[in-house]
């Protein structure tokens, strides 16, 4: 967490006066540290000292993040208060900020958190992929916690992510690299190349910039099902081109695309029961997804303000593939288990359009007007398959493949909405700040016409079985003959419309201390349940899928102080907030087949507080501490509800109650030319639970699956010399071998359920540039 340089004398020569600066020019300078060690952060659209932005804020430049060794969401976690990444395994991400979470998988559900990269919210509905972006060459990573709709949409329910890229340098020609070799465990070797080259093409006028990278991580994780030792190996690889175009003092163009290939060839969740680092399943499970990116981003200079206009173009091409036999155990039917899983292929276009005018005025009246339109459809596939070896031993013959459903459907979501933000100075020391985005949100799911779900005729009952009927009976030497198809299908469109505020109050006491009271509102967009109006087909007699769940709603209410003390020397930050979150979205099971769909329950109340503090003691020395403190509690729930979610009153919601983390560096000289730094980074993470109690549907059983995480301390050594533009660096992460289970799968469908610390890995780093 970035609070103020740690080396201030190598900062920039000069501020960038927050009253010009927006999120088009701050990857020129804004963000640099000044001469004083000031950060200029864009988390309210146009730039202004971090100290000033009355929100909490956290944010991490480039050099930071190679010096921790951060290379994706993960470590951004780990670093900022009040903020837990559930990850299950590679390129499935779920932040939770400030409590707000039912359970860490998400499924079904819009994030709570907004993750954007560059001007493109990446964060999408749960039981899909979202790639992991490389951070290298980035301007900045900011973590705006609270809820942030006003500027950044439904999504940012609780908080809002935003990295932002560099832009080409219109006057130097500039390379970096960044290699980073590693060793986890006594046989998983970890690769990560990373390069960028930026060229001026006309001085002032014309440049490109492109950066590339490569990942090769082997696995740690023997998979005893599918017999691959090392099973959970990453590949990932791609990069991007921007060029930017100012043909005159007022105008500048931005073009860019970028690529992004995460292919892991196997999940990353444990069986703790085979032992340390063992996984199973029947085939891999796949969360692979391939990004593209296209953006045009046009800034004109008015005398008054500047506008605006960023147009984004992706195509996100996912694969969601995983064993689901542990919906079927041992003993539970006569023919259990079974083989049993899906592999769902989905491909989102997503058209995002932008347009913002933030004003450049000298008098204190200051203000920033938007309108903002996304455009999505995802085609999904989903492929329900046994295998072909359970196949030949039961004798059931006549698929075609191992699949015997096969459905296609889509969904459109559309938002369109106008946003502004109003600041008056009244004087240095006081501001107040007023805004609202009123946004009108739909969703509609499809079924395509086609597809088949595969049945045999039953001699001995004259009746036609699907194949988990089939299955579980213990049916055996019976061929599949029909095939009836699925016909097209509207769903009922879901439509959402409401505005969403922000009020604060700023004052500085002094120079170098500002406080800050501010109060705003969030929700999420309605939700349609993909297979809305379907029976299960293990017991006709559950319940039909409802169509989906509408938005919820939440209010916060945070004050604030932020100080600056000894020449910038020492810094604090302190936030307390209370949240109240009614209708809330949440995710329930159907009992027989375990079909997962959205629904609303009652409200839940979140409070706690979150200090951020660095300290220089001495030449070459610096602390870092944050800590966070979070109570989240459900405060109102029907029968009905707890009946249908597996809720119960008073229950924590799936946060920590404490965590925390310290980062402590020492310098020394070698030499006249090199310098020397020795690094400890520590992270504290409380447990919690992994979800609701209850078993949904049947509230009076407890849940099998739930848990709670460890508790557990992360620690990373690094050792680093720099000279000139090189540096090296010589490091161990998760210093003493911590297994601890970070995540815990919710529903019983997997058998590997656990996330864990990667284990001891050790390596070096060698930068240029950096």
């Amino acid at each position: 967490m970035t609070l103020f340089s740690i080396a201030p004398a190598a900062a920039q020569d000069a501020a960038v006066p927050a009253q010009t600066a927006t999120d088009a020019t701050v990857g020129q300078a804004a963000d640099e540290t000044t001469e004083s060690g000031d950060i200029f952060v864009t988390a309210t659209r146009r730039a202004e000292r971090i100290q000033d932005v009355p929100i909490s804020v956290s944010a991490f430049q480039q050099q930071e993040l190679t010096e921790k060794g951060i290379v994706g969401f993960e470590g951004i976690a780990r670093e900022t208060p009040g903020v837990v990444l559930n990850r299950p395994t590679q390129n499935f991400n779920n932040f939770t900020a400030r409590g707000i979470a039912t359970n860490g998988y998400n499924a079904n559900l819009q994030s709570s958190v907004a993750v954007y990269i560059d001007e493109l919210p990446v964060s999408t509905i749960g039981n899909t992929t979202v790639v992991d972006p490389n951070l290298f060459d980035v301007e900045r990573v900011e973590f705006l916690r609270g809820p942030q709709g006003t500027l950044f949409g439904s999504g940012s329910l609780s908080g809002a992510m935003r990295i932002l890229t560099k832009s080409p340098d219109l006057n130097h020609f500039d390379t970096s690299a960044l290699i980073d070799i590693g060793l986890t465990g006594r046989d998983s070797l970890r690769q990560r190349y990373n390069v960028m080259v930026n060229v001026p093409i006309i001085d002032d006028k014309l440049a490109i910039r492109a950066v590339g990278f490569y990942r090769h991580e082997e696995g740690y994780l023997d998979n005893v099902g599918t017999g691959v030792r090392n099973s959970n190996t990453l590949v990932n690889a791609g990069g991007r081109v921007a060029l930017l175009w100012k043909p005159t003092d007022r105008l500048s163009i931005k073009l860019l695309g970028s690529y992004e290939d995460s292919d892991p060839k196997d999940s990353s969740l444990t069986s703790p029961s085979l032992g340390r680092e063992k996984r199973i399943s029947d085939q891999p499970d796949r969360f692979t997804g391939k990004q593209l990116i296209a953006n045009a981003t046009i800034d004109y200079e008015f005398d008054f303000a500047r506008l605006t206009s960023s147009s984004t173009f992706s195509d996100f091409d996912q694969r969601f593939w995983l064993d689901l036999a542990g919906t079927f155990p041992q003993g539970a039917f006569p023919g259990s288990p079974i083989a049993f899983g899906l592999d769902a292929n989905a491909y989102d276009k997503v058209f995002v359009q932008e347009t913002r005018l933030v004003s450049t005025l000298d008098g204190p009246l200051q203000f920033t007007l938007g309108g903002f339109y996304l455009n999505r459809r995802r085609d999904t596939d989903f492929f329900y398959r046994s295998s072909d070896s359970f196949l030949a031993a039961r004798g059931l013959t006549g698929l075609p493949d191992q699949y015997y459903q096969k459905q296609y459907t889509y969904q459109k979501n559309e938002e369109l909405a106008a946003f502004g933000e109003l600041t008056y100075r009244f004087s240095d020391r006081f501001w107040v700040t007023g805004g609202m985005r009123y946004g009108r949100i739909s969703a509609q799911g499809f079924t395509e016409a086609g597809g088949y779900l595969a049945m045999a005729t039953y001699p001995e009952y004259g009746v036609d079985l699907n194949y988990l009927q089939l299955a579980l009976g213990d049916g055996r030497n019976l061929a599949f003959n029909r095939f009836p198809a699925y016909e097209a299908v509207t769903g009922v469109k879901a439509k959402g419309q409401k505005p969403q505020w922000k009020a604060s109050a700023s004052y500085k006491p002094t120079e170098t201390v500002t406080t800050y009271a501010t109060f705003s509102t969030g929700f999420r967009a309605p939700i349609v349940n993909a297979f809305a109006g379907r029976a299960s087909v293990v017991d006709q007699n559950d319940i039909i899928i409802p169509d989906g769940a509408s938005s919820d709603r939440l209010e916060s209410y945070e004050i604030g102080a932020k100080g600056r003390w000894l020449d910038g020397r020492v810094t604090i930050n302190l936030a307390a907030y209370l949240i109240d979150w009614s209708n809330i979205q949440a995710q329930a099971n159907r009992v027989s087949d375990s079909v997962q769909f959205a629904t609303n329950i009652g409200a839940a109340r979140s409070k706690g507080f979150e200090v951020e503090m660095g300290i220089i003691p001495a030449t070459d020395v610096f602390i870092g501490f944050n800590a966070a403190y979070n109570d989240s509690k459900i405060t109102s729930l029907t029968a009905e509800e707890a009946a249908i979610s597996g809720a119960v009153l008073g229950h924590r919601l799936s946060a920590p109650r404490l965590q925390g983390a310290m980062y402590t560096s020492i310098g020394f000289d070698l030499g006249e030319s090199s310098k020397g730094t020795f690094a400890v980074n520590a992270q504290y993470v409380g447990s919690y639970n992994s979800s609701f109690p209850n078993t949904p549907g049947n509230p009076n059983l407890r849940l099998s699956t739930f848990g709670q995480t460890d508790e557990y301390v992360n620690v990373n050594l690094n050792l680093g010399v720099k000279r000139g533009a090189w540096t090296g660096q010589l490091y161990v992460e998760n210093v003493f071998d911590d297994h601890s289970i970070t995540y815990i799968h919710p529903e019983a469908f997997l058998v590997s359920r656990f996330g864990t610390l990667r284990p001891r890995t050790v390596g070096i780093r060698l930068g240029y540039g950096i």
